[in-house]
C-alpha cells in the first residue's frame, strides 16, 4: 500500500529504534524519506534502507543541539526532497537526572531541536498544507523520581504540541506528538537495562498488561497515522502507545 506516494518526510533523530523505525515505515508506504543524526555509519545504515525499499532516500549527519545545524540539515533536506510535507520531531538529548547538565541535554535537543526544526520547515509545511509529528514520552505525564528532567521535557512537547496545533491551524497545517512507554530494541536503552538492571526492568514489564515493552513499528505505525489523510481532522493531540502500561 502507497499510502504517502510523492509524499516527502523529515525524521529528525532517524538512525536508530524509533526514529529508523518511522523512516522505514514512510519509506515502506511511498514516500522520500530524510534521515538526520549525529552518527554518519548508523545513518548511512539506513539510508541504504531506505533506497532499497525503492523510495527516495536523503540522510545528513546533524548535531540537533546546534541551532545553525538543525536550520542548515532542514534546508538541504527540503532542497533533496523537493519539498516537505511531514516533519517528525523525535530527537532526544536523553538527559534524565535533576543535574544542570541533563537539563541541559534534554532542553537543547528535545525541546530546542524541535522548536528550530519546525522553524526551519514552516514554509515548505505551508505550501504542502502538511503536518508535524513530535515524539513525547509517557514520562510527560506523570512525575518521575528516577527521570526528573526527562519527564519535564517530554511534558513541555506535549504542550508545545497543542500550541503549534492552534498557531499553525491557520495555515493548514496539523500537529500532533505520540508519547511511547518503554520500547525495546536490539542496541537501545531497555535492552542495555535488562541486562545491567534486571530488578527495573522487571518491575517496568510488570506495569505493563500485555506482559511485554513495545516495539519501535508499533510507535511508527501510529505516527502514519496521525501523518495521514485518515487523521485529517486530528490535531493537537497526543496519543499514548504503551501497551496499558499506564494504566
Amino acid at each position: 500500500m502507497q499510502a504517502f506516494q510523492g509524499k516527502r518526510v523529515v525524521v529528525c533523530g532517524g538512525s536508530r529504534g524509533i526514529g529508523r523505525s518511522i523512516a522505514l515505515g514512510f519509506a515502506g508506504a511511498g514516500a522520500a524519506v530524510s534521515v538526520c543524526a549525529r552518527s554518519p555509519g548508523p545513518l548511512e545504515a539506513v539510508r541504504g534502507e531506505i533506497a532499497a525499499l525503492g523510495a527516495r532516500a536523503h540522510a545528513a549527519p546533524c548535531d540537533l543541539a546546534d541551532a545553525a545545524a538543525v536550520r542548515a540539515y532542514v534546508a538541504a533536506a527540503g532542497e533533496a526532497l523537493g519539498g516537505i510535507d511531514v516533519l517528525v520531531n523525535n530527537a532526544s538529548g536523553f538527559g534524565s537526572r535533576d543535574t544542570e547538565e541533563h537539563w541541559a541535554q534534554g532542553l537543547s535537543v528535545d525541546v530546542m531541536a524541535t522548536v528550530r526544526a519546525t522553524h526551519a520547515a514552516l514554509p515548505h509545511l505551508e505550501a504542502s498544507r502538511g503536518c508535524i509529528v513530535n515524539v513525547s514520552s509517557i514520562s510527560g505525564f506523570r512525575p518521575s523520581t528516577r527521570t526528573p528532567a526527562y519527564a519535564a521535557v517530554k511534558a513541555l512537547l506535549v504542550n508545545y504540541t497543542q500550541s503549534q496545533a492552534a498557531m499553525y491551524a491557520p495555515k493548514g497545517i496539523r500537529a500532533n506528538a505520540v508519547a511511547p512507554g518503554s520500547i525495546e530494541f536490539p542496541g537501545g536503552s531497555w535492552e542495555a537495562r535488562k541486562a545491567s538492571d534486571p530488578a527495573l526492568y522487571n518491575a517496568i514489564l510488570a506495569d505493563i498488561p500485555f506482559g511485554r515493552l513495545g516495539t519501535p513499528e508499533e510507535v511508527a505505525e501510529v505516527v502514519m497515522f496521525l501523518a495521514s489523510p485518515a487523521a485529517r481532522w486530528v490535531t493537537g493531540q497526543t496519543i499514548i502507545v504503551d501497551g496499558g502500561q499506564m494504566l
